[in-house]
Order: structure tokens, then C-alpha cells, then sequence
């Protein structure tokens, strides 16, 4: 079952490779509020999503064999060095994966930001993820506001700008 569930997971992230590149975020007009979760990252620190309540986090669910999950990632990290300092957090959940496996792609794909570990993918069965890469933007009260599924440039000034505009919302 697992593996048909990755299977079905990597035939959707060639979709998202074609069809979501380069694009905007989405609007979720409902803003439901995010279930909390308790993960390690690739140095053994627990995180919580509770934790960064009054921030606004950019959550991205990835996986190393995803062809427009490694594609985004490097984009990831320039937008990380621009929004860390304005106080918006980024995780990234890679789902599925051992500790070891995520450890070697960083290798390759060097970024600064939590790598947290889904090794058993209940946090992104909770969160409703359907393909990967599916990235949500939680605003600072713990909900979600927007969601991307497939790759982006995360550093594209008008997709930053559309992020720190939540930070400006009362």
C-alpha cells in the first residue's frame, strides 16, 4: 500500500513539474486551520508548528526522487535568505524518506533551512496532500491561506511579495 502511494505521489510530481512551475500561489478562501504535528529535522531538533504561531511559515512537502521537488529546492533556499530576516519561517517535510536518504541530498542541494522527516507520511496524510511538491503558506494565526502544488520559483519577487503581504493583514 505504502509504495503504491509513492508511486501514485511520483506520477503526480511530473504533473506538477509541467503544469505549476513559475505560477502564483492559491487563495484557500475557507483559511482552515492546520493540524499540529511533532517532527525531527535531519539533526535530531524537534519542531512543531505550534512553535512558530505568529509567524507566517511557508511549509513545503517534498521528497528527494521528485524531479520538480530538487528543481525548486535551490530557489527555496534564495527565498529563505530574503524572508528569514522579516521573521517569515520555511519548513520543509520531505515525506517518506529515512533521515540518511534526506542527509545525502543535502550534499547536493545545500539549504539552511528545517529539513523536517514525514517517515512515515502521516503529517502530509493529515495536511491533505496530494502530489508533490505541495507547498502551503500559514498565516500567523495557524491557518492556510495559500497552497501551490507542483514547483515554483520560490524567490520570484511577485510570489515573495504575495507572502509578505499576510504579515501586513490584521
Amino acid at each position: 500500500m505504502y509504495k503504491t502511494v509513492l508511486l501514485f505521489l511520483f506520477v503526480l510530481s511530473f504533473a506538477g513539474a509541467s503544469h505549476g512551475a513559475g505560477k502564483g500561489l492559491t487563495l484557500l478562501p475557507e483559511k482552515p486551520f492546520v493540524p499540529d504535528f511533532a517532527l525531527k529535522d535531519v539533526e535530531g531538533n524537534t519542531h512543531r508548528i505550534s512553535d512558530y504561531k505568529g509567524h507566517v511559515i511557508i511549509v513545503n512537502f517534498w521528497a528527494t526522487w521528485c524531479p520538480p521537488c530538487r528543481a525548486e529546492m535551490p530557489s527555496m533556499q534564495r527565498a529563505w535568505e530574503q524572508l528569514r530576516e522579516e521573521g517569515i519561517m520555511m519548513l520543509a517535510i520531505d515525506v517518506g524518506e529515512d533521515e540518511d536518504t534526506v542527509f545525502e541530498f543535502t550534499a547536493s542541494y545545500p539549504v539552511d533551512f528545517p529539513l523536517l522527516l514525514d517517515m512515515d507520511s502521516t503529517v502530509s496524510e493529515a495536511w491533505e496532500v496530494k502530489g508533490l511538491p505541495t507547498t502551503f503558506v500559514i498565516d500567523q494565526w495557524g491557518r492556510k491561506v495559500y497552497r501551490a502544488i507542483g514547483g515554483r520559483e520560490w524567490d520570484d519577487p511577485e510570489l515573495l511579495n504575495q507572502v509578505r503581504r499576510l504579515k501586513q493583514v490584521p
